[in-house]
């Protein structure tokens, strides 16, 4: 498939496009959302498409003329930057404008794009082209041939070498997958689930907030009266069993049989995914059929470090059987807490009593209070962290800048610049940080425009958004951060700095457009950061009287951090082998997925399956990471090597910045992801297995005292 990457030198005056539709931003004249003019009110995405499609065109015209090999890269990226502007902002704006027509608009803007996107996927005198120039390679920079290459597979992993018939049949599979993936979200997000608990009293109080009040009739009388029984109201809370509720419940909520209804009903929604991950599971191996492939494994994994679902599988089976032993450990440990805990020697531990246990394990080994410690972290502080972090590292500063009207999708957004002294401004990043009815539910780095060289003298900056959903308690007015939240902010941080750092010559390849095995490293590695009291310090203080965060309580917090590493590690290895099977190779008879599931967790984990609950049926990751969610465990690995080998001693260097931005941040994707790894780590970070490349886990597992 054509490869979603943002925009480059025009070749037929394609800035006049740019300037025309996109603004920094800052004091002037009224603009649209993100800064793109045509988005001054929801009707404009169709102008935005249209527009889009129509400059799109020009450049394919103007490529069909056979220009030079290095101006057919340049304006195929310039395609591919043009569509994904469109694309990535429609993105954007569907999961977090709180205006239900802009939401709307981007919808169908996103249907139509991808509708115009299988149009280029199948034009072959853009795939001749491709060809030529990548055949040219000699004629092109490193970076150029680089991408003409990639070009050329983008183009025949959409099945354009096919026979006119098979490849309208792989345009109709890839639209249906593409409309499976939508429904399968849009299920989750409909269809959270609900629980309802009664007398109130059994919820901590300091949940109620996340939840809605309900009642429901008694009936009563006096002791003796021969009159009728008279009715009474009861209060108590319906639970709605998103994410982020069930785990609060599940944490903080001592009733058992809460917990236990919580997690049922939690992992049992939307019914309706069933069908659609059937359907979902057929049409991508019948895909992966149509392309000459053994599964939909196989064609997500080649392009990768890995290569090979076979590299993968042993991979994790490994690591799987590495982590057992002191995994079983933890279980038996967990175990006895609660035996001790409620005074029963034979009570068994279940699933919905993980959270409960070892988070009260946690505090009582290692004397961590969690509101104590969020105390701490207000949120403001915490942006103040990510600064005081990238001018440390890279000697660059970040600085609110005032939003154009019309620019934002709501008052709580802020927009920054990264701006270094000798380079001038680096990119942009827009922060909406705050939690919301309708947004978006968790919190993830979303890019608007990449990074790409215009001229030698002008070079496109990078646009992205950091979406979070932090909320304030009940009994507060400032939104405090537990350090599980710190540490999810600097991660998604990493994902947007990989964006703004990066240098390349085409978006292509501009920030995270990186193998998907090493996407997730940049974000594993920044979340050493939130646990490093070196840089907690600086940024870490007592929302009310201004003290620093002590030492002490870093160092307890660090105490509890590892506790349970093998169990989380298995969980991660189980989720990892759960997408590889779902989206390998098929047998003749469609199997029970639930069945699978079951039997995995029995092999892998050291916790009983409950029947009836049917957990991956919201686990979004099999929509975008299919069969790719063992990219996770590589990067850990990744990270783990490279904060121990290059940036553990001296976290905060300007020489440690140089080195982690000249070797890795400012290639983006436009270098082999092993030779980016070595070159910066040496070879040890990585050990070839078969025919494809696996993650060196020593370093992590000596972290995790596994």
């Amino acid at each position: 498939m054509w490869k979603l990457t943002r925009r480059l030198q025009p070749h037929i005056n394609s800035t006049r496009w740019l300037v025309r539709n996109f603004r920094n931003g800052g004091a002037g004249d009224a603009t649209g959302l993100y800064g793109f003019d045509h988005l001054k009110t929801a009707k404009g995405f169709q102008r935005f498409v249209a527009d889009a499609i129509e400059r799109s065109g020009e450049l394919v015209s103007y490529i069909s003329g056979m220009p030079s090999s290095p101006e057919i890269i340049k304006a195929m990226d310039e395609i591919s930057d043009t569509v994904c502007c469109v694309v990535d902002s429609a993105e954007l704006c569907r999961q977090t404008h709180p205006d239900r027509e802009f939401v709307e608009e981007a919808n169908k803007a996103a249907i139509e794009m991808n509708d115009y996107l299988h149009h280029l996927n199948t034009n072959h005198t853009l795939y001749a082209a491709v060809k030529k120039a990548e055949q040219d390679s000699n004629l092109l920079t490193k970076e150029a041939s680089r991408t003409a290459h990639h070009l050329r597979m983008d183009f025949e992993r959409g099945g354009i070498h096919l026979d006119p018939e098979k490849l309208d049949k792989v345009n109709n599979l890839t639209t249906n997958i593409f409309q499976l993936c939508r429904e399968f979200s849009e299920n989750i997000a409909d269809d959270p689930g609900h629980v309802d608990i009664f007398p109130g009293s059994r919820i901590p109080r300091h949940l109620h907030h996340l939840l809605n009040p309900t009642y429901r009739s008694t009936s009563g009388g006096s002791r003796g009266s021969t009159r009728s029984a008279h009715k009474s109201k009861q209060k108590g809370f319906r639970i709605n069993t998103d994410p982020r509720t069930v785990s609060s419940i599940l944490q903080w909520t001592s009733d058992e049989e809460v917990r236990k209804m919580v997690y049922i009903q939690g992992n049992s929604v939307p019914h309706a995914n069933h069908g659609v991950l059937e359907k979902l599971i057929a049409a991508r191996h019948e895909l992966s059929q149509m392309m000459g492939c053994n599964s939909y494994a196989d064609i997500m994994v080649e392009p990768n470090l890995a290569k090979s679902p076979k590299v993968v599988t042993s991979f994790l089976q490994e690591l799987s059987k590495t982590v057992k032993p002191k995994a079983d450990e933890e279980f038996i440990a967990i175990r006895d807490f609660k035996r001790e805990k409620c005074g029963n020697p034979s009570a068994e531990l279940e699933p919905w009593d993980e959270t409960y246990y070892t988070s009260m394990m946690k505090s009582s080994i290692n004397d961590v209070d969690t509101a104590v410690v969020a105390s701490y972290f207000p949120l403001p502080q915490c942006i103040e962290g990510l600064k005081v972090l990238v001018e440390s590292l890279f000697g660059a500063t970040f600085h609110t800048i005032p939003l154009t009207p019309g620019e934002s999708w709501h008052p709580n957004v802020v927009k920054l610049s990264l701006h270094h002294p000798d380079e001038g401004d680096l990119g942009y990043l827009y922060l909406d940080l705050y939690s919301r009815k309708g947004k978006y539910p968790g919190c993830a780095s979303f890019a608007i425009r990449g990074g790409r060289k215009i001229s030698e003298t002008e070079y496109q900056l990078p646009v992205i958004a950091l979406v979070c959903n932090f909320s304030r308690a009940c009994d507060s007015s400032i939104v405090k951060l537990n350090h599980s939240e710190v540490e999810v902010l600097f991660h998604e941080f990493g994902h947007a700095l990989h964006s703004l750092l990066s240098r390349t010559d085409y978006q292509h390849f501009s920030g995270t457009r990186v193998a998907l095995d090493l996407a997730e490293m940049p974000s594993n590695l920044f979340e050493y950061y939130a646990w490093d009291y070196r840089l907690l310090k600086r940024f870490a203080r007592h929302y009310s009287t201004g003290e620093t965060i002590p030492e002490k309580l870093v160092n307890s917090l660090q105490g509890a951090r590892n506790m349970f590493a093998a169990t989380e590690m298995q969980r991660q290895v189980f989720y990892a082998l759960i997408d590889q099977m779902l989206f390998g190779e098929q047998p003749e008879t469609a199997r029970d997925v639930s069945h699978l599931v079951a039997e995995l967790k029995r092999q892998h984990t050291s916790w009983n399956h409950v029947e009836g609950t049917h957990w991956y049926i919201r686990f979004s990751h099999l929509l975008n990471y299919g069969a790719g969610y063992y990219s996770y465990l590589y990067a850990k690995c990744f990270a783990s090597t490279i904060w121990q080998s290059i940036c553990e001693e001296d976290p905060l260097s300007l020489n440690t910045g140089t080195l982690l931005r000249e070797k890795f941040f400012k290639h983006g994707g436009a270098k082999d992801p092993a030779e980016l790894l070595t070159d910066l780590a040496g070879k040890e970070i990585i050990s070839v297995h078969g025919e494809g490349i696996v993650p060196a886990t020593t370093y992590l597992l000596n972290e995790l005292r596994l």
